[in-house]
């Protein structure tokens, strides 16, 4: 049987490393051994940030709902309870469209708020 030599193998490893430790300061980048650490490490950031992007989008969409809901009440209203009323009313908008109408169309938002009332 014949001898099979690993460097093709390696090599195309490595190069496949190296390549997404690029723009990596330092060693990191150049270094097989420490790009490789780094980027198992990015690896893990990215599959775990993945998540955390989802939670921070839903976070911002309800603090402009409700800094909105507040602003067209006259803080009389509150997020959870206008979320209570929309649900009443049988009004199924979900937060990102809401927050986007909070932002660009504050006459519509104002008229779903009012709905929202009037149901209860």
């Amino acid at each position: 049987m014949a001898r099979v030599k690993r460097g093709v193998t390696s090599h195309a490893k490595h190069k496949k490393v190296l390549e997404a430790a690029k723009g990596y300061r330092g060693r990191r980048k150049n270094t097989i051994k420490t790009a490789k650490a780094a980027v198992d490490r990015a690896m893990q950031y990215a599959t775990r940030d993945r998540r955390a992007k989802k939670r921070n989008f839903r976070a911002l969409w309800i603090q402009r709902i409700n800094a909105a809901v507040r602003d067209v009440t006259g803080g009389e209203l509150t997020y959870a309870r206008f979320i209570d009323l929309l649900a009443k009313a049988g009004i199924t908008i979900d937060r990102k469209v809401l927050s986007e109408l909070a932002i660009s169309e504050p006459a519509s938002f104002k008229a779903i708020v009012e709905k929202a009332q009037a149901a209860a």
